[in-house]
């Protein structure tokens, strides 16, 4: 990226992230996850504030913090973490803001890194904010802008969603002068707005509903919430209505037909939508995800044919789209054959793997890329759920299995992902002991591994790699009461995690067993920000 050029090519990431620093947000802050992690380290790259937070609840409500101060600010996202940030953002909706709160949460069509496919425009709607939905590069610049517009406008958050194809695809952007915040940030009291007892809250929802309508009413307006996208030539007079990537996919594979392009998908512009459905003769929805723009187009009376179920699944192509267009319902080819995902080459967590699954352990896991230890030839996760659940689940697995069962109860968590979502997790087994106690493995790698090497607060080093406070694991699981914590290099000693497991299982109470060792991916780049410049 070039900060100095008009004209790039950029993914939707990276032009999400030269909007922001074209128009001068302040901080960006949120949690890294495939697909949305570029979006940060190219703000910070451009020279803008960014920084990577805990969790994307904490990101969240830094973010806001920011924008009750009259600043812009920028959160980050992908789809499962809004559900960590959900608590603040149905509350911020009440709240308002006095700057701008732009919430950019990357969805995962066909989940090739996640663990489910949720739609995050249902989550707009639930929250009762905009939610604006870019197709392209260009549009993600564009509309990370408007976004900006109309959270200051409102006093809102937006929802800027994006999804995989939008974020790692790359098109041409031109850059434009973009409006700089009126004023440099302070802080006016009015507990009144941002103190949601009941009495302002019941008041704050009355005012949330007005700017939502006053929001409708402008998105009807032509290049608000729609933007039309006309052929030459209607020989069959059929319309598209489509939203997100669908709208690139429909227009390459319908050229003859219009294609009315939703970019607000809430609240929903529908007389805009109902003016473009009586123009023609039949319409269509193109839409990835759940089928969020079809069931506006219903409540809104625009007669809409469902998709087949079928397309609700997966990220569209142009080749899916012609298909959904012409009607078929017959099973897709399968997509080709690839090479099943594996852990590196000598990397640190194989051993820990190899000798879980050599003891015939019950491994409550967690998301990191060490999930992969479930792959061939180890085996040896049992479950995965969500973020820093290992801990949780292992804990009611211990409660509720045999003594003999439960002691075979591992629970396995990364370190990027323990500091994310497992305190809690040791908290509530500190204070809800198993019968039988618990151990908990934490797979120390120094990185955030699986999302590209980022930082986190027990790296000791902020996301531009440069020197921060470090948070020492094995002393705040010890702070919290566990009594019995070791720490092991178990590439070093290949022996040292299997003692530790013996002694734990065998003396039976409460364990932390954190294994250390640097992910080889890293250590290369660990070594270099830990040494300082000639």
């Amino acid at each position: 990226m070039d900060d100095t050029t008009d004209r790039q090519l950029l993914n939707g990431d990276e032009a999400i992230a030269l909007a922001a620093r074209d128009a001068g947000v302040a901080l960006g802050t949120g949690y890294p996850g495939t697909p949305s992690t570029e979006i940060l380290e190219a703000f910070s790259a451009l020279g803008g504030h960014a920084q990577w937070a805990p969790n994307e609840k904490v990101a969240l409500e830094v973010g806001l913090g920011a924008a009750f101060a009259h600043a812009r600010a920028l959160v980050t996202m992908k789809h499962v973490g809004l559900n960590v940030a959900a608590d603040p953002l149905f509350t911020v909706a009440y709240t308002g803001v006095e700057g701008a709160l732009i919430v950019a949460v990357a969805d995962d069509p066909g989940m090739a890194s996640s663990q489910n496919e949720q739609d995050s425009r249902r989550y707009a709607v639930a929250a009762a904010i905009p939610v604006l939905d870019p197709a392209d590069s260009q549009q993600a610049y564009d509309f990370t802008a408007l976004a900006i517009e109309i959270s200051e406008r409102w006093r809102i958050p937006v929802m800027l969603r994006i999804t995989t194809r939008v974020s790692h695809s790359k098109s041409i952007v031109t850059r434009r002068e973009l409006p700089k915040p009126a004023a440099a940030p302070h802080y006016v009291r009015d507990a009144s707005l941002r103190v949601m007892v009941p009495g302002n809250a019941r008041r704050a929802h009355v005012r949330l509903r007005e700017k939502l309508e006053q929001i409708r009413i402008w998105a009807e307006q032509p290049g608000h919430g729609t933007l039309l996208h006309a052929a030459v030539v209607r020989p069959d007079n059929r319309g598209i209505v489509a939203g997100g990537i669908g709208v690139a996919h429909a227009r390459e594979a319908a050229p003859a037909s219009d294609v009315l392009q939703v970019a607000m998908p809430h609240p929903f512009p529908a007389a805009a939508v109902r003016a473009f459905a009586a123009a023609h003769a039949a319409c269509t929805v193109v839409e990835e995800g759940d089928p969020v723009l079809w069931e506006a187009c219903r409540l809104a009376d625009v007669t809409v044919p469902p998709a087949p179920a079928v397309y609700r699944f997966g990220e569209l192509s142009v080749t899916r789209v012609r298909r959904l267009l012409a009607g078929e319902t017959a099973p897709e080819p399968p997509p080709p054959a690839g090479k099943p995902p594996q852990l590196c080459a000598g990397c640190p967590h194989r051993a820990a793997f190899e000798l879980l699954r050599d003891r015939h352990c019950i491994v409550s896991g967690d998301i990191g890329c060490y999930t992969l230890g479930v792959m061939p030839p180890y085996q040896a996760i049992d479950t995965t759920v969500c973020m820093g659940a290992s801990i949780s689940a292992g804990l009611g697995l211990r409660h509720a299995l045999p003594p003999a069962e439960a002691r075979r109860v591992v629970s396995v968590i990364g370190d990027s992902t323990f500091v994310h979502s497992g305190l809690t997790g040791i908290v509530e087994m500190v204070y809800n002991p198993p019968p039988t106690g618990h151990i908990v493995l934490i797979l120390d790698n120094g990185t955030t591994a699986m999302t590209g090497l980022q930082e986190h607060p027990a790296t000791g080093r902020t996301l531009a790699h440069q020197p921060a406070h470090k948070m020492i694991i094995e002393d705040v699981v010890r702070a919290i009461g566990v009594p019995n914590v070791l720490v092991v290099d178990h590439v070093a000693d290949g022996n040292a995690l299997a003692a530790a497991l013996d002694r734990a299982q065998a003396d039976g109470g409460l364990w932390v067993i954190v294994a250390r060792r640097p992910c080889l991916l890293a250590a290369a780049k660990i070594k270099q920000y830990a040494t300082p410049a000639a």
